[in-house]
């Protein structure tokens, strides 16, 4: 799915350096295969984002709205697994009954099984998928539809040998050295309920961070001034808590008010931490809202201020101005969490302050 219509996920990346000059060329030389020559094996390039065959990779196709838009597009033949299953039984009973065995070895089965699909996979149309990725030619940003591990591997592999730049991942970990020069790996452990210890609780700064922003929304009022106005900040279920170790480890509520619940005080009474939830930011009338992992800062489903009727230039713009204007403001907490995170003597009354809001936290039950 791209960024032009509806609610998005995605991963925002880092461009080590600007795209090159020569960047469209590149990404011609790299473009996707004609749907005729793929054969056996799986085949990959770029297509523009209009849509996942258009090849021709120029200005004109290549940009919208001032930003370049284009999809790593990834064509496999496949047989359907209804259709290799049919054909192998057909197969394995034509050989039973000429054998008069009762059943066939595995060896024989698998043989079967190979020659069928070798025989079907050229008639076999390809199967197209893409991962849609949108940044400017002077950004140092990037957003891609890649969100699993292997996704986002494709994506940086295939875009450092088109243009020879390296996308970095923003997670917790790369967004705390980017933005603050300041590695989490310096951290030590901690606790923000009074019945753990601190080398008992989830190591994972990400976790962290989403705990002590659900405190910063129900504590501290949930406003931020991110140099875009002033935003109200707000957490919604579904809620995902987290720890290792006895017992569950992990804990989901997603139904009716799971933050009122007598489930989530429990949650974090026990000393699990706040995976994921739902983010909403509001400024004015607009009002922005998405699933966040703190995991690896995924973005998943995000749904934008609704805007007036515009061309479709002009409104692909916007629309992209208006997520940069989400990440910006949630790396704008994030930035507020590593500055008190990484201060000794400010984190320890944090932590402080943490412990009596998770002991006093009220529920429904």
């Amino acid at each position: 799915m791209g960024f032009e219509s509806g609610s998005i996920s995605f991963r925002a990346f880092y461009l080590a350096s600007q795209l090159p000059e020569d960047h469209l060329q590149r990404f011609s030389q790299h473009a996707a295969p004609p749907m005729d020559s793929v054969g056996r094996d799986p085949a990959q390039g770029w297509v523009t984002g209009r849509h996942l065959l258009d090849r021709n990779i120029v200005e004109e196709t290549a940009y919208l709205g001032g930003y370049l838009r284009l999809s790593l597009m990834k064509a496999e033949r496949k047989v359907p697994m209804p259709l290799l299953r049919a054909e192998c039984m057909m197969e394995e009973l034509a050989a039973i009954q000429a054998s008069g065995e009762a059943f066939l070895p595995r060896p024989e089965r698998t043989k079967i099984r190979k020659e069928i699909t070798e025989r079907l996979l050229p008639q076999m149309p390809p199967q197209l998928s893409g991962i849609s990725m949108v940044c400017g030619k002077q950004d140092d940003f990037l957003f891609a539809s890649a969100i699993g591990d292997k996704q986002v591997d494709a994506l940086t592999l295939a875009f450092n040998s088109t243009v020879g730049i390296e996308l970095v991942p923003i997670t917790p970990e790369t967004a705390s050295l980017k933005r603050k020069q300041f590695s989490t790996r310096q951290l030590s452990p901690c606790s923000f309920s009074p019945n753990c210890k601190d080398d008992d609780a989830p190591d994972l700064v990400g976790f962290d961070f989403m705990t002590w922003l659900l405190f910063y929304c129900e504590e501290r009022g949930g406003l931020i001034e991110s140099g875009q106005g002033e935003f109200s900040v707000m957490l919604e279920g579904p809620l995902l808590f987290f720890m290792e170790g006895a017992g569950a480890h992990e804990v989901r509520i997603n139904k009716g008010a799971p933050l009122l619940s007598g489930e989530s005080n429990t949650a974090l009474r026990s000393g699990k931490k706040l995976r994921r939830a739902r983010l909403t930011i509001a400024r004015g009338e607009e009002q922005w809202s998405a699933d966040i992992d703190g995991a690896d800062f995924a973005i998943r489903g995000l749904k934008l201020p609704k805007a007036p009727p515009m061309d479709a230039a002009s409104a692909y713009q916007e629309r992209i101005i208006s997520t940069r204007t989400f990440v910006s403001t949630f790396l704008a907490l994030y930035d507020i969490f590593i500055e008190e995170r990484r201060d000794t003597n400010v984190w320890a009354n944090v932590k402080r302050d943490m412990h009596k809001w998770v002991s006093n936290r009220e529920g429904t039950g």
